[in-house]
Parts: structure tokens; sequence; C-alpha cells
């Protein structure tokens, strides 16, 4: 995607003037942060690490499963799909981790519902309204200055959902820019509360809009870094505001399409394709600006696919599914315990680990939020994910 193309994106959806940049050297930096990255429809974990060795694999995908010849990545018995050779130099310097067998307790095939429960931390017997990490981000930046919370890219605050804070979406601000600039200078505090409160967010949203416009106002393009098609100028925005030092703790990302009932196998290699081209474009790039060492990229999927191909070359709504976790501070390897083949429930990969438990780790390893609200579903072999 040409560079002019993702300004001018950036630049519509912020309803934000872009004036020619000055020095990319003066950017602050934004501390440490996670970019979300949704693989929307449900990704088929068993064909994204692939346990190779394991005859019960071919015996459940008769036409789906990956020759052993076109594996990458050995080790120990799994390996990868090979549309994800681009993240291969990730994985053998040691910066990207596989945690196996992420899923939770109850079957729930709606993608609706169990992506809410992605996106809030849910759970069959804990119902949250809020974003899985709102509440620690919140915490964690009270005595920060910041530009957002967090950002979506994708246009889809799922995971943002919160009455506190300042969440952004590149959709949803064409929305708030004109009622913010509308308001009165200064909230006023005579009317209703919740009036009240509804112009004191419009006035922070606004300074959050005028504190990002100046920073990339000084941004100077300097990059050789090519990203293709929506995912790609999803994940160029997101390199763009940490360059330009925008302060958001969170960045969210999708790639659509994993909704693989029918003829499988070349759609899902181009997902792939697509998705480890980009994620390995976008480490390039964080390197190269000095960024990858205070950021993580993390995967997730509403849920995994069956482990047993369905009658159209395709594969049904699973349980349990592996993701990935990249970052200079990430300690690479697969993390976890790989499901069993052999000890399937109506054909479904059992979960391993509460996904949650990734969630603690991640607030806990990486942000710093030793005590969480998923602090229950800690789990002992996923510490040490994350370095210091």
């Amino acid at each position: 995607m040409k560079r002019r193309s993702v300004i001018g994106a950036l630049a519509a959806g912020l309803f934000l003037p872009l004036l020619p940049a000055k020095s990319l050297a003066n950017a602050a930096r934004g501390g440490k942060r996670l970019i979300l990255v949704e693989l929307s429809g449900a990704n088929d974990g068993l064909n994204t690490v692939i346990p190779f060795l394991n005859d019960r694999y071919n015996a459940l995908r008769p036409t789906l499963a990956i020759p052993r010849q076109s594996i990458i990545g050995a080790q120990g018995g799994l390996g990868f799909h090979p549309s994800l050779r681009p993240l291969m130099k990730a994985f053998e310097q040691g910066d990207c981790a596989i945690v196996q067998g992420l899923g939770y307790p109850g079957r729930n095939q709606s993608h609706f519902e169990s992506i809410a429960h992605w996106d809030t931390g849910s759970g069959p017997h804990l119902h949250r309204s809020t974003g899985w990490l709102t509440e620690d981000v919140l915490q964690r930046s009270q005595d920060t200055p910041i530009d957002a919370h967090g950002i979506s890219l994708d246009g889809n605050l799922g995971p943002f959902a919160s009455d506190r804070g300042i969440w952004l979406s590149i959709e949803s601000l064409a929305a708030y820019r004109p009622a913010a600039r509308n308001q009165p200078a200064q909230p006023n505090t005579a009317l209703a509360t919740p009036l009240a409160g509804i112009q004191a967010q419009y006035h922070a949203l606004d300074r959050s809009l005028q504190r990002i416009s100046g920073k990339l106002d000084r941004l100077q393009m300097g990059h050789n870094t090519v990203f293709d098609g929506d995912f790609g100028r999803q994940a160029e925005m997101a390199a763009l505001l940490i360059e330009a030092g925008v302060s958001a703790p969170v960045l969210k990302l999708r790639l659509d399409g994993f909704d693989t009932h029918e003829f499988q196998a070349e759609h899902h290699a181009n997902l792939l394709e697509d998705l480890g081209s980009t994620l390995a474009k976008l480490r390039e790039r964080l390197i190269e600006t000095g960024h990858w060492g205070d950021t993580i990229i993390m995967t997730y999927s509403e849920f995994g696919r069956r482990a047993k191909e369905n009658g159209s070359f395709g594969t049904d709504h699973g349980a349990a599914a592996p993701h990935f976790v990249m970052g200079g501070a990430v300690q690479g390897g697969f993390w976890g315990l790989e499901p069993d083949l052999e000890n399937l429930s109506d054909d479904d990969l059992p979960f391993t680990t509460d996904y949650r438990a990734l969630y603690e780790a991640v607030l806990s390893g990486w942000f710093g939020s030793t005590t969480n609200e998923f602090s229950p579903f800690r789990q002992p072999y996923l510490s040490g994910m994350f370095s210091s």
C-alpha cells in the first residue's frame, strides 16, 4: 500500500489535517503497548500449527491435511502451515510464541456470543460487560500522560467496551468529531449530570484528537516497507501512530474471512499468507524504528474449527485453537499444552488452557498488573513468557 494512501486513510478517519512532517527522532515514546489482532470468523488452528507426526491428524483430514513435506518450522512434532513462512524468522530468532489449546469451558458455537466472551473475558459462569483489559489500562494510566487508552483501526470497539476513558475507532471518530466541535469551550456544570458527562467526554475526545494530530504533523515518512490489502493498511496505520509517539497502550487490528466451512484449503492458505506477511512486515518496521522491544502482538479468534473436516472440504465451528504472541520481549517457542487428538469431544479439540490465563499473563507479565481480574485463571506454565 502506498504511504500517501495510508496517511490519507488516517486523515479521513481522524478528521484531522496532516502537515508535512519534520522529525521522526523527536517523536515521544509511548511506553509498553499491546497490538490485538482479531482473526475474525474462527481460525483453523489445527492447520495453522500442525501436529504432523500424529497419524490421527491425517485420518481426520483426508483432503485438508497439509502434506508433511510442505510443513515448515518443525519442532518437537509440531510445524506450521507453509503460508506462514514470513513469520519463521521471528520464530527462529525467539520472539514469536505459540500458546496452545486456548478456549473456555462450555460449547458455544455462536460467532457473536463467543467473540463477546473473548472481548470481555467472560465465560459460562463469569459475565462481564466491559473490555477484558479496560480497567487495568485505565488504572495503569492514571498518572501517565496519554493520548488514548486504546485505538481500533478496524472500526470495532469490542474489547474496548467501557463507560470511562478514551477508546477511539477509525469509524467512530467521524461521529464524535463534529459533536465535540459544536460543544461549548468548557463543560456546563449546571446541566443535568448525564448531559454534562457527555459534554465532558466530547471535550476529552477533542483534546485527544488534537494531541494525536499534532504528533502526526511532525511525523517524517522514510520507510521502504510496503503493506498490502486492508489488513496491511491497518498494520501500517498502527506503525505510523507508534512512530509518531502517539501514547495508546492498546491498538486493535482485524483480519476477516476465517469462517471456512467450504473449500477451505486455498482460502485458508491465502488468509495465513496475509497474516504472516503483514505481521512480519510490521515486526521489521518496529525493529527499524526501535519500538519492537516495547510492543507485543497477540492474535485471538472466537473459537477454533473442528478437528474432523466436513463433507464440503471445510471445517465447522470448533472449540480450542493456538494463538500467536510476538514481541521483542517475548520468550518464543511453544507454550501450554497441546490438545489430544485421541480425546475429541464431538470431533472438537478439547481446550487445554483457559484463554483468560493468557489474558492474565499479558496483564501481569507485560503490563505489570500483578493483581488483576483474571488472577484466578493464572497458570504457572505461562509465567516467564515476557522478559522485563
